[in-house]
């Protein structure tokens, strides 16, 4: 062994026993010997007479990449000593039996595999010149027996992978060069290696079956692109089909031979060619085949086999005019088609996307036949049985489904996934066959709902997965009407009690089904109660399984939301059938009199044990209080009635809030602290949720009662803020409520908003200040003047806290900026500026010059100017802009020969007007091309109109006299702008103001900078 070799198997140790730094210095040392000249010869001498396949691999990897790289450069002596060495070994020219060449052609697979990307990669830079015998020089060497045949069948392999085959990305330059290769083997060589295939086969499939099919999976990859003569002949065809039929062949070969054929079939042609070849295979001998082999191997490959013919046929009538040709195909496909079926509906999921492909591609087909045929209709009924047997679950995963665990959850998953493309399948049938898809399903749904106790949890959950499928293939007006068997079906559907019903993903798909069919139930009110008994018992919102549970209750607010007046008479069912369930929510089973005694267990066990358990149930329930609120909240109930299931509800809820407010102590446990506060966090959501079924009209104009029995409600809730001043989450719900009070409550909730808006205001964060900002906003849009007393109270407070935390200049950008800190600033930012805007569009100027707001009006101003002119949110732009324009209005005129805010008129004329308006127009970061960008340019040419209608000459002789000099704009210019700006005509202007602002900016006249 010398030095190269040595530092090869080291380079190779993955051991870990070889010192780090001696490995790295022998693949220096490889890399080195790997870059000398000659490096060639030596390798491939290494190839011959080495014992180590370590080195012949890193040999033949070397050799392949000088070949690659730098074989240009390498002399022409070499160059031919590299191709006769390489070919000699994979020929096993002039090498005895027992020699060094054999040895290599005996070796391991991976060393035979390198070779052949070898021998390749000369192809690709020598064939056909200089080395145009490259293949042809092969072939008399096959004789020597299975190792040279073998090794050629890698040649040809490698050739496919490595240039040939387009089933991998290549360049530009691959393509050509596997098309000059091509060119050259058809004109040189193929017609001899095809004979060379079919002589091995003949030769060897008996003997060594092995081999022979190892030759037919190389001949597979070639058919389509060699002449198709070659193979679709009197010779090689029976060859080939008498192989797969012959029971006594090893099954590897007759699904060898089965490949090929499939490609045959597959090879583009002429539709009038192809169809003769496919006549010609009699491939109906092959159909008893698919049978007895269902469960190999090969009957997955004769499967494959006969979905290429059948995808094939379909094809070629499609593309066949002529009507006896079609009408051969059609039979052709008539004769294929059960067998196909019978593949399908055993075949494995791998092979379930190319078999959908070829379904949905025939019932495309069918979409073009009107009306269908007897046999037609039969061969929909088989693909819908397909996708039925299809989209079952299996029962493997029965137990894991139920519960779910982590294996049956992941199972869920995949079968969500691998049922679409069924589903898509499932409704295309319907469309063109509603009667047959129909009657299908029912039967189906009938075998499953209404037979035997054997039926299976399977065969239940996709009988209904199919009745809710074909809803989506329904329009609204069929699903109304109950168009064809539907009249039949959802009241089969409804009234079923089956087995399996308990289980957690039949519970599911059956309560989405009925959801699916409401508007059937709209119209045909008798099976409301079926409805009401299906989401109310232990199908729906009582089911055992809470994800059920969960999802009953979300689909009952939606099927309340669409029979709400038609389950008016069923008001009290509902809230009896209920009455547990609420109860239990809204009441607190413990003793907080004496936690200093023996309740003390009690309590630490309810809150650490029950507390947790009715989060989860409220956090689902939140609906049913929706729900609720929507039924009750009607005019239609009698205001006796109405107030007194309001009363049922909210009382208890408000009294449980009250016990637990009471119950607080600085010194209590955090545990049951925390669950006091996620429970009260629940509590207000329940009533929010119950509270959106009431209009404004009727709480506070028709049942006045109703709005007396929210504002208590409200009295209540506030209190939260007292006890948890300090409590996020408590803060962001009790806004919440406030929010949905502004809109039930209307103008009579303006008692109680001094309080929770002082309250709301303590000590708030950066997120609870953006909260609070848009009730605000939400208040002013709803109220307008009204909230100015209130307003002149908060603003002293909101500005303080706002110019706080907020920074003076722009936000910093680049890395770590990103930072959640930073985002919630800009977003408190951005909901300022809408703060303002909503403030002074609303006719509330008037507040920024209130006594106890006066102090931050020229803090207010000044950030509004510097943001319209520098922010880089185009719309904080606008929105500042605006602003200006309205307080332009509301400020600039003079009453009694007096300013209204001194200094205000020299302030927009000197620092506005020229800043925003020109400078910040005029810089390169002013992107003209950019929609938003150009609707800002539209607001400050409004804000010029406004600033001459309001300010006149004195504005417009400063902005000329002062601004377009600095901005070195022509005199001629300043005279068309003052034109156009008294002209009137805001469009006119803002199309001169562009052009100007364009035309100064092609001057270069330097960088304006804002002050």
């Amino acid at each position: 062994m010398d030095d190269l070799e040595k530092a090869i198997i080291i380079s190779f140790d993955e051991s870990g026993s070889v010192d780090p730094g001696l490995k790295s210095q022998v693949t220096a040392y490889c890399q080195r010997i790997k870059e000398s000249q000659g490096i060639c010869r030596v390798c491939m001498e290494k190839v011959l007479f080495c014992t180590f396949p370590q080195v012949q691999f890193w040999c033949l990897k070397t050799v392949q990449e000088v070949v690659r790289d730098r074989f240009s450069s390498v002399d022409a002596e070499e160059r031919l000593f590299v191709r006769k060495s390489v070919a000699s070994i994979a020929c096993a020219d002039g090498l005895d039996e027992g020699s060094a060449g054999a040895r290599v052609l005996d070796g391991p697979a991976f060393i035979k595999n390198k070779l052949a990307q070898v021998f390749v990669t000369l192809v690709f830079f020598e064939y056909p010149s200089p080395w145009s015998s490259a293949f042809l020089d092969f072939l008399p060497h096959l004789r020597k027996g299975a190792a040279v045949i073998d090794m050629f069948c890698r040649v040809l392999n490698a050739l496919d992978d490595e240039l040939i085959s387009l089933d991998y990305p290549r360049s530009p330059e691959e393509i050509r060069v596997s098309a000059h290769v091509k060119d050259a083997m058809r004109q040189q060589c193929v017609p001899q290696i095809v004979r060379a295939w079919y002589d091995v086969v003949v030769l060897y499939k008996s003997s060594k079956p092995e081999l022979a099919a190892f030759v037919l999976d190389t001949m597979r990859r070639y058919v389509n692109w060699i002449d198709i003569g070659l193979i679709a002949n009197d010779v090689f065809l029976p060859m080939l089909f008498e192989t797969i039929l012959v029971d006594g062949h090893p099954d590897q070969l007759r699904a060898s031979s089965a490949g090929c054929v499939l490609a045959l079939v597959s090879k583009r042609m002429e539709p009038k060619a192809k169809l003769t070849l496919l006549r010609s295979l009699r491939i109906s001998r092959i159909f008893g085949m698919v049978v007895e082999n269902e469960e190999s191997d090969l009957g997955s490959s004769l499967g494959s086999l006969l979905l290429g013919y059948a995808t094939e046929v379909l094809e070629c009538s499609k593309r066949l005019e002529s009507e006896d040709i079609y009408n051969e195909s059609v039979e052709l496909l008539d004769e294929v088609l059960p067998s196909i079926f019978y593949v399908m509906q055993r075949s494995e999921e791998e092979t379930t996307f190319s078999s959908l492909q070829f379904l949905s591609a025939y019932v495309s087909k069918m979409k073009t036949l009107s009306p269908l045929k007897e046999k037609q209709m039969l061969h929909l009924g088989q693909i819908l049985e397909v996708i039925r047997g299809k989209i079952r679950y299996d029962p493997a995963y029965r137990d894991s489904l139920d519960l779910p665990d982590k294996i049956g959850r992941e199972e869920e998953e995949r079968m969500t996934e691998y049922r679409k493309d069924l589903f898509v399948l499932f409704r295309s049938a319907s469309r063109i066959a509603q009667d047959v898809t129909q009657l299908f399903v029912m039967n189906s749904l009938a075998a499953a709902v209404l037979g035997s106790a054997e039926v299976e949890f399977e065969d239940v959950e996709s009988a209904i997965s199919l009745f809710y499928a074909l809803g989506e293939a329904i329009n609204e007006e069929g699903i109304r009407t109950g168009t064809g068997l539907l009249s039949e079906m959802v009241p089969m559907l409804l009234s079923a009690k089956f087995s399996f019903h308990s289980h957690r993903l039949v519970a599911l798909v059956y309560l989405e089904t009925i959801s699916r069919y409401v508007g059937f139930v709209h119209e045909h009110t008798q099976y409301i109660p079926l409805v009401l008994a299906a989401f109310l018992d232990e199908r729906g919102i009582r089911h055992p399984n809470i994800n059920v549970s969960r999802r009953a209750s979300y689909l009952f607010m939606r099927i309340v939301k669409v029979l709400r007046v038609n389950l008016l008479p069923f008001i009290e069912t509902i809230l009896q059938s209920l009455q547990d369930t609420m109860v239990r929510l809204t009441r607190l089973e413990w003793a907080l009199k004496d936690l200093d005694g023996s309740h003390i267990f009690e309590a630490r066990s309810f809150f650490l044990v029950e507390i947790p358990f009715l989060l989860g149930a409220f956090q689902s329930f939140h609906v049913v209080f929706k729900a609720i609120g929507m039924l009750i909240g009607m005019e239609d109930v009698s205001p006796e009635k109405q107030s007194e299931y309001l009363s049922l509800l909210l009382i208890p809820l408000c009294q449980q809030v009250d016990t637990l407010l009471s119950s607080v102590k600085t010194d209590d446990d955090p545990a049951e602290l925390s669950a006091k506060v996620a429970y009260v966090q629940q509590i207000i959501s329940a009533i929010n949720s119950l509270s959106k079924g009431f209009s404004e009209r009727l709480v506070t104009a028709s049942r006045p009662t109703i709005g007396i029995m929210f504002k208590q409600t409200l009295d209540v809730l506030l209190k939260v803020l007292l006890v948890f001043p300090k409590n996020e989450q408590l803060r962001t719900k009790v806004t919440s409520f406030i929010h949905r009070m502004v809109d039930t409550l209307g103008a009579c909730i303006f008692p109680y908003l001094p309080r929770a808006l002082e309250q709301l205001l303590v000590d708030s964060e950066t997120k609870e200040m953006v909260g609070f900002l848009v009730l605000i906003n939400q208040l002013i849009l709803k109220f307008k003047t009204a909230m100015g007393s209130i307003m002149e109270e908060i603003f002293p407070s909101i500005a303080s806290r706002a110019f706080h935390v907020l920074p003076k200049d722009l936000f910093p950008s680049g890395p770590g900026s990103n930072t959640e800190e930073i985002r919630e600033l800009q977003e408190l930012q951005r909901t300022l500026f809408t703060f303002l805007h909503v403030m002074t569009t609303n006719d509330l100027s008037s507040v920024l010059l209130a006594p106890n707001s006066r102090g931050y009006l020229d803090a207010v101003i000044q950030l509004l100017l510097y943001n319209a002119c520098v922010h880089k949110d185009i719309l904080i732009r606008k929105a500042c802009v605006q602003i200006f324009v309205k307080l332009i209005k509301d400020w600039c005129s003079r009453s009694n020969g007096e300013e209204k805010v001194p200094g205000f008129r020299t302030f927009i004329i000197e620092s506005f007007a020229p800043n925003c308006c020109l400078y910040s127009v005029l810089d390169s970061s002013f992107e003209l091309r950019d929609a938003n960008t150009l609707v800002l340019l539209g607001e400050i040419v409004v804000a010029q109109k406004v600033m001459y209608e309001n300010l006149g000459d004195e504005f417009l002789i400063h902005f000329v006299t002062k601004g377009f000099p600095a901005a070195h704009c022509p005199q001629n210019l300043a005279e068309q702008y003052c034109q156009k700006l008294q002209s009137g005509d805001i469009k006119t202007l803002k199309c001169f103001y562009q052009s100007l602002i364009e035309s100064l900016r092609c001057q270069q006249n330097g960088s304006l900078v804002f002050r």
